[in-house]
């Protein structure tokens, strides 16, 4: 098992965050660690943001990985990570959901998470749903607005 990151400020702060909103069903702090999260930490950060028994899906890919090595393993290995956008984030107690836009560079892709945390605001399980833009199809047209 690989050993755990050196903590740093920054991670130590996303940490208390995310303590904070599991404590105090704190949206304003689950959004701030999130924003600092996607910003500012690379995978040896992110690593003790993940419990050990830390479990990611994607059930669009049927892909699974399971323990908190395995997915700093993957993140390094990502041959070129996104930049994210955050659209929202909204939950309580344990169970968060945050909505953002991943841009590749050539593909961009809508993601909804949803996260699982113990009680020390560690991410326990990671659930991840991807989907594409695409044209609305003409007979709704006269009931939506467009613009996302």
């Amino acid at each position: 098992m690989c050993g755990a990151a050196e903590q740093t400020p920054v991670m130590n702060h996303v940490l208390e965050l995310f303590r904070r909103a599991v404590t105090h069903d704190d949206a304003d702090a689950m959004r701030k660690g999130v924003e600092l999260m996607f910003g500012d930490l690379d995978p040896l950060s992110e690593y003790e943001l993940r419990s050990p028994d830390y479990v990611m899906e994607m059930p669009q890919s049927g892909e699974t990985i399971r323990g908190r090595d395995a997915m700093r393993s993957m993140q390094e290995a990502f041959p070129k990570p996104p930049t994210i956008a955050l659209r929202r984030v909204t939950g309580s107690g344990l169970f968060w959901i945050v909505e953002g836009v991943n841009d590749y560079g050539d593909e961009v892709w809508h993601v909804v998470v949803a996260w699982e945390l113990d009680h020390d605001g560690r991410i326990v399980r990671d659930t991840r749903y991807y989907g594409q833009k695409f044209d609305p199809p003409e007979w709704r047209r006269q009931w939506v607005e467009l613009g996302l």
